[in-house]
């Protein structure tokens, strides 16, 4: 079910700026105004990694965000993941914001192709890096 919130291409194009630049780390998108997606905050790779990504996440409001992921293989070759993470703080949102994200997320997650993981998180333990 889509909650009627529109995905515009200014968000499209972030997520490809993401995925094929290679300039930002990850950006971070909330609903405005209950009707539209908006960009909320971006990192770049030179000043963000997976613990500034964390912290830029708010404490009581849901986001969705995309995040360009290094790891190194189990051989040492370096390598990347684009990850989509619904993060959604069990104890800290509205009933009513978590089911505008929940119901709006695959509308956003169908805008993004190339997603190569999915992170749900409820709170910052989710989001240990060893986790993902």
């Amino acid at each position: 079910m889509n909650a009627g919130v529109q995905v515009p291409d200014d968000c499209v194009e972030k997520f490809t700026e993401i995925k094929m630049g290679k300039k930002l780390r990850y950006a971070i998108f909330k609903i405005e105004d209950k009707k539209t997606v908006v960009v909320d905050t971006q990192g770049s790779k030179e000043d963000s990694g997976w613990e500034e990504f964390v912290k830029a996440l708010p404490e009581e409001e849901p986001r969705y965000a995309l995040v360009d992921v290094d790891y190194e293989t189990d051989d040492g070759r370096p390598g990347s993941k684009l990850t989509f993470v619904y993060w959604s703080p069990d104890d800290k949102c509205g009933v009513k914001d978590k089911m505008l994200y929940s119901s709006t997320k695959e509308t956003v997650k169908k805008k993004f192709t190339g997603i190569m993981k999915e992170v749900q998180a409820n709170d910052h333990g989710d989001l240990e890096w060893k986790g993902i």
